[in-house]
C-alpha cells in the first residue's frame, strides 16, 4: 500500500490504539508494524484469529500472557558474552513461564481454536533454564543460598564471622573501661570496616586504626586492633561471596545466551498472541464484526467484479456517541459511486470510513459494521 494512503487514512492511529491494547512491549512493536496484506489467504488467517480471539475473550476471559516481559535486549547481551542481573533472569523467567503456560493451554484448546494453537504449537522451550533461575534467584532478586553448595559454605562462615565480630565489639562497647571514651554507645562502618567512634580528645586511649573523622572533627572512627583480623576475614569473605555471586551470574547468562535462539522465538510468538488478543479487545470496544473478504476475479474485458457491502459502517476514530454510520453497497456490475451533498454532508467521512474499513480488514482487524458485511481484497487503495 502506498504510505501515503495510509498516512491520509489516518491508519496508523489504529495502529496505535491497537498496540494499547497490547500486554507487553514486544507486542505493541508488532501492532505498530501491522501493514495490510494483498494475500486473500493471508487476511482471511488473520481475520479468522482475531474471531478465535473474541471469542476466547468469551469462553477464557481469565487467558492472558500471564508475566510475559520483552526480554530481547536481555538475550542479545547474554548472546554476546554479558552477565545479566538478577532482575533481568526474573523478566526472562517469567517470559519463559507465560510461554510455557501459554503453549500447555493451547494444546489443550487445538479443536475449538485452531488457528491461535497453531501459533502456540511453535513455542520452543528453554530446556532447564527456568528450574537453574528458580535455584538460584528468589522472587525479590536476591541471589539464594542454594544457588551453589561453594556460596551456601560462604555464607555460612560470613554469618559466623560476622556474629563473633559484633559481639567482640559490643563487649567493648558495653564495657565501662572503653565506653567511656566513646562518642556514642554503637558500632558502625567504614569503608566496609566495623569501627568504633571516639571522641577525639581520647585518641590514643584506644589502640586502634583510625579510618575517618566527623565534619566537627569531634569524633574519630577508629578500629580497634583487636578486631583488625576479624575485620579482615569478614571482608575476605564479602569479596568471595561477591565472586561467587558473579560466577553464578555469569553461568546463568551464559545457558541464556545458548539458548538465545529459542527465548527470541518465544518472545516473538508470545507476541504474535498478543497482538490477537490486542485486536479481540479492540474490536469487543468498537462493536466491530468479521468481515466476509472476497478476491477479485481476474477478466479479459470488462469490470473486474469488485464488491464492497458496509451496513451500518462507523468511521472508528471519530466518538462512538455521535459518529453517524453510514450504508455503502456496490455489487460486482456498479463501476463507480458518486458521492455529492453539501459542505459538512459527510463525504469526505464516507470516503475514508470506506477506505479505512478496508485497510483493517486486510490487517486483520475486525471493522465497526454489522455482520455481513463484505468487501473486496484489495492491491491499492488510492
Amino acid at each position: 500500500m502506498d504510505p501515503k494512503t495510509l498516512h491520509t487514512l489516518e491508519y496508523f492511529k489504529i495502529l496505535e490504539r491497537l498496540a494499547n491494547y497490547c500486554a507487553f512491549a514486544a507486542s505493541a512493536d508488532k501492532a505498530r508494524a501491522l501493514r495490510p496484506t494483498a494475500n486473500l489467504e493471508e487476511a482471511q488467517l488473520r481475520l479468522k484469529q482475531t474471531t478465535e480471539a473474541v471469542q476466547m475473550l468469551v469462553t477464557r476471559p481469565d487467558l492472558t500472557i500471564g508475566g510475559a516481559r520483552d526480554v530481547r535486549t536481555q538475550v542479545d547481551l547474554a548472546a554476546h558474552g554479558g552477565v545479566l542481573a538478577p532482575t533481568d533472569l526474573l523478566d526472562l523467567k517469567s517470559l519463559l513461564i507465560a510461554a510455557r503456560t501459554l503453549a500447555r493451554t493451547f494444546e489443550r484448546l487445538g479443536t475449538q481454536f485452531p488457528t491461535l494453537s497453531e501459533i502456540a504449537a511453535r513455542i520452543p522451550t528453554a530446556q532447564g533454564l527456568v528450574d537453574s533461575i528458580t535455584r538460584a534467584i528468589s522472587d525479590r532478586g536476591e541471589i539464594l543460598d542454594s544457588a551453589s553448595e561453594k556460596l551456601n559454605t560462604i555464607r555460612r562462615q560470613l554469618r559466623i564471622t560476622h556474629d563473633r565480630l559484633l559481639s567482640k565489639l559490643q563487649r567493648m562497647v558495653a564495657d565501662p573501661k572503653t565506653s567511656a571514651y566513646l562518642q556514642e554507645a554503637l558500632i558502625t562502618q567504614r569503608d566496609g570496616r566495623y569501627v568504633l567512634p571516639l571522641r577525639a580528645e581520647f585518641k590514643g586511649r584506644i589502640k586502634a586504626v583510625v579510618h575517618d573523622q566527623s565534619s566537627s572533627g569531634a569524633t574519630l572512627f577508629v578500629e580497634p586492633l583487636s578486631v583488625v583480623e576479624g575485620n579482615n576475614e569478614f571482608r575476605e569473605l564479602q569479596l568471595a561471596e561477591r565472586d561467587e555471586e558473579r560466577r553464578i551470574l555469569a553461568e546463568l547468562s551464559s545457558q541464556v545466551g545458548m539458548q538465545a535462539g529459542n527465548i527470541l522465538l518465544a518472545v516473538d510468538l508470545v507476541a504474535e498472541l498478543d497482538l490477537c488478543f490486542a485486536k479481540a479487545k479492540y474490536a469487543d470496544d468498537l462493536a466491530a464484526s468479521e468481515p466476509q473478504l472476497h478476491t477479485i476475479p481476474k477478466t479479459s474485458q470488462g469490470h473486474p467484479g469488485t464488491i464492497i457491502r458496509l451496513y451500518q459502517a462507523r468511521h472508528p476514530l471519530l466518538d462512538p456517541a455521535t459518529v453517524v454510520s453510514i450504508d455503502v453497497e456496490l455489487d460486482p456490475q456498479t463501476y463507480a459511486l458518486v458521492v455529492t451533498g453539501p459542505n459538512t454532508g459527510g463525504k469526505t467521512v464516507t470516503l475514508k470510513t470506506v477506505g479505512l474499513l478496508a485497510l483493517m480488514a486486510q490487517s486483520g482487524l475486525h471493522i465497526p459494521a454489522h455482520s455481513g458485511s463484505e468487501i473486496s481484497l484489495f492491491k491499492q487503495i488510492y
